[in-house]
């Protein structure tokens, strides 16, 4: 009976071809069997490595272009079989079998052909690799006897406990790198699901079922608080979004900075002009449009000056210097844009803890789905891409909203939508003036959007995330200086809200449509 742990014979099967001439190099000077499949096995002899061809020893050929080649019996009979079970190793030796006590393979590169956009179906098809999983699956699952490498990067440690320990590896080393490969076969299969899923488009119900393929990308230093653990995860089928963001300079990212970095951006997208957001807690404390960023976030930043200190700062447009210079006079946590002049760069060194974010455009990234966690489940929900345009709204108002007031209206109405509900904003000119966030009552949100604001209230327009329920509201508003309000309608009392607009000479706006955030 062979020894349960000895390396005799290996299968070498990869498309990546980082590090493998040396490693089978290694494996020969330890007498070490070589199998290899075609592409491998005929890179391998052409750099002077001697292999035996899976046909050779399966005595059938490949077929259907390489289709099939490893699926067979004396690979995986070798692969499979339990070293300490007297009846696998005799039923070996009855069909003339030998083991194959070590397995590496990698996979087709399918991500990195779908990821290059606008493949032909018949393309990525070819790029799902069938033997490939069934090898790695069949060594991991046969561990304690099978060391199984799916990542060139673990070669050096195998090679050097296969030279210590007389060509045997630890049975811990086994475990993790089964581990390893067990993942890196449900991620493979996962981008093969969301590809075929992307192929059959866009269906009307949520998905029957949902896998969340998440790979640790940072350990942060702790999490919301410093008794929590904190990580970032990011997606290995979803690129982009700020998880994927480029770190030019400052200290290493928080969680909480990237709760904030990611609301920041999100209410950045939805302005076609120059526009700047200025994020606490996740809720903005300042939003404006300017005709240059610099312009954007200092108007931003009047709104609310004091809750700006110790911010996260988003912008829209590639940051020049000027506004860098002018973000510099601000104690700011971290700012996100979608590029930076080099003389901005140069500018921000200057505070060498900011941490200065980058974000490509064309991988926004996040999906469709809002997934959120629950104790003992998710919840999933579309992501709240509902934009409004001026047509199409009810002026529920004897007044109509002035052209100056339409312009407020909608931009206060996107701003509403990131904020925490019961959401408040009262906007003048593009601007924000006063926002209430996370209120337990409306009318105590409209209170405390006009309390906490520094600039003019006379004239500003207000956006409200979700129908009034009494006229306490407006009767505040109309108190504080605003002359036009934008909210969805739907309340029993929608009749005495319009009448208390009608009573004070605003004109309001109703949407159909509430944008809650929780």
């Amino acid at each position: 009976m062979a020894e349960t742990d000895r390396v005799d014979s290996a299968l070498l099967s990869v498309s990546d071809k980082t590090g493998l001439l040396p490693f089978a190099r290694r494996l020969a000077d330890l007498k070490v069997r070589l199998i290899s499949t075609g592409g491998t096995a005929r890179h391998l002899r052409e750099h002077g490595v001697q292999v035996e061809e899976v046909s050779e020893l399966t005595g059938f050929p490949e077929i259907l272009e390489g289709r099939v080649k490893s699926l067979h019996p004396r690979i995986h009979g070798g692969i499979l079989a339990r070293r300490s079970s007297r009846a696998d190793m005799r039923t070996l030796e009855q069909h003339g079998i030998g083991p194959i006590s070590l397995v590496a393979v990698n996979l087709y590169p399918f991500r990195e052909t779908v990821a290059r956009g606008r493949v032909a179906p018949e393309e990525a098809l070819e790029q799902i690799d069938i033997g490939g999983p069934a090898l790695l699956r069949a060594a991991a699952k046969n561990h304690p006897s099978v060391t199984v490498v799916v990542d060139p990067a673990d070669y050096p440690r195998i090679e050097a406990e296969l030279i210590s320990l007389h060509r045997r590896t630890r049975p811990e080393t086994r475990l993790e790198l089964a581990r390893k490969a067990f993942r890196h076969t449900a991620e493979y299969d996962l981008a093969v699901t969301a590809w075929l899923e992307a192929l059959a488009g866009p269906s009307d119900g949520l998905p029957p079922a949902i896998s969340l393929d998440l790979r640790l990308a940072a350990a942060l230093r702790y999490g919301e608080n410093p008794h929590q653990r904190g990580g970032l995860y990011r997606s290995s089928v979803q690129e982009g979004g700020v998880a994927a963001a480029r770190q030019h300079q400052g200290k290493e990212l928080s969680f909480n900075n990237l709760l904030d970095l990611d609301s920041a951006w999100r209410l950045a997208l939805e302005f076609d002009q120059p526009f700047c957001a200025i994020v606490k807690h996740t809720n903005p404390c300042g939003a404006a449009v300017g005709d240059t960023s610099a312009e954007a976030f200092e108007r931003a930043r009047a709104c609310d000056p004091v809750s700006a200190f110790g911010s996260i700062v988003a912008f829209n447009r590639r940051l020049d210097e000027a506004a860098a210079r002018q973000l510099r006079e601000l104690f700011v946590e971290a700012v996100i844009a979608p590029g930076y002049e080099a003389a901005a760069l140069e500018a921000l060194t200057a505070k060498k803890n900011l941490r200065v974010m980058e974000m490509d455009l064309e991988l926004e990234g996040g999906g469709e789905l809002d997934v959120r966690s629950i104790s003992g489940g998710f919840l999933v929900q579309d992501r709240d891409r509902y934009y409004l345009e001026q047509e199409g709204l009810k002026v529920a108002s004897r007044r109509q909203p002035s052209s100056r007031e339409w312009e407020d209206l909608l931009f206060a109405w996107k701003v509403c939508k990131h904020v925490k509900s019961n959401a408040i904003v009262l906007a003048h000119r593009q601007q924000t003036v006063g926002i209430g966030a996370g209120q337990m009552s409306r009318v105590d949100s409209v209170r405390l959007a006009a309390r906490k604001a520094v600039l003019p209230l006379d004239g500003s327009v207000l956006a409200s995330d979700a129908f009034f329920p009494f006229r306490d509201g407006v009767d505040g508003a109309a108190d504080a200086g605003v002359e036009a309000v934008i909210q969805p309608g739907g309340s029993v009392r929608d009749a005495e809200v319009v009448e208390a607009a009608d009573e004070h000479e605003m004109a309001m706006v109703l949407t159909g449509v509430r944008h809650f955030r929780h």
